[in-house]
């Protein structure tokens, strides 16, 4: 009887910690991009669901932006064709484009079903959908790389729309250009674009990595908390590498545009977008603009 006392209460603490990030962030939009291992595994998918939805149920007004490179690999490779990166982005031609916006179409509507399963009510688009995403063609490393789209321009009025009808959006990262031609859009950078236009509080990278690292190799040079200046300098000194390197960049273009805190957390890790917002503690790393850390720091 003890034991389950014991239980019962350290579950009223989880609650009572959670009240003021709750009342906090009530009625404040945080975009999360969700991608990586977290979406292939169905368990950590519904767990991110579940989180994403339970933000809402709290009053939260949550975005999804999702990726969907895996599936788009598998489906590229179905057709005998074989899956080519410059630079970290995928070289898109007629066909592959063609496949990734029907893979990425039925990725949105899956994310949908199981948000409703949840009974909170959620609208897929994409970023055709009301000209949300703008773009014109994007190189790598100076090569053309076909039907990759540098975001030129957002119009979150759609997004404003649903979130005031009380509906959960969710964005697939397709884009049309000025002559109405078709783009496949890095997740990473619509998030940002997407985070930067509606102001959003918070911008959530769902990752295959627990944060950010000073040295990837020393486990305890682990960064749980820094500036977007701090982070800056840790790029410019050539701390980070790798695919790190462009979503470290993203990360500190957000937060200096309007953004007030980026984390980055482990897909992996169940429930860790509410551990990282409902806990003192976090599980993730956080960049914080320069005012808020020089207030707070």
């Amino acid at each position: 009887m003890e034991k389950d006392m014991e239980k019962v209460l350290q579950k009223a603490e989880v609650l009572i910690e959670a009240l003021p990030y709750i009342q906090r962030f009530n009625r404040k939009i945080i975009v999360v991009k969700y991608g990586g291992s977290a979406m292939s595994n169905t368990e950590l998918q519904k767990n991110v669901i579940k989180d994403v939805t339970l933000l809402k149920l709290v009053g939260f007004k949550p975005i999804i932006v999702h990726g969907g490179g895996k599936e788009i690999s598998r489906w590229v490779g179905k057709v005998g064709k074989e899956a080519k990166f410059v630079g970290g982005l995928r070289v898109t031609d007629d066909e592959t484009m063609e496949i990734a916006e029907m893979v990425l179409n039925k990725v949105n509507k899956d994310l949908v079903t199981m948000v409703q399963e949840l009974g909170v009510k959620a609208v897929g688009i994409s970023g055709k959908d009301g000209g949300l995403l703008g773009v014109e063609k994007k190189y790598a490393e100076g090569q053309d790389i076909g039907f990759v789209g540098e975001i030129t321009n957002v119009n979150p009025k759609v997004l404003f729309d649903l979130l005031e009808k009380d509906f959960l959006p969710i964005v697939a990262p397709i884009g049309l250009d000025e002559h109405y031609q078709t783009y496949n859009i890095n997740a990473d950078d619509g998030a940002c674009a997407i985070a930067k236009a509606v102001n959003a509080e918070k911008l959530a990278f769902l990752t295959d990595i627990e944060g950010l690292y000073k040295d990837i190799n020393d486990k305890t040079s682990f960064i749980s908390r820094l500036s977007a200046t701090q982070a800056k300098e840790l790029v410019e000194d050539g701390f980070i590498g790798g695919g790190m390197l462009p979503k470290l960049n993203s990360c500190i273009s957000a937060v200096r545009n309007g953004v007030k805190r980026v984390h980055i957390l482990d897909g992996r890790i169940p429930h860790c977008l509410l551990l990282e917002i409902f806990t003192r503690q976090g599980v993730g790393t956080a960049i914080i603009n320069d005012e808020d850390w020089e207030i707070s720091g």
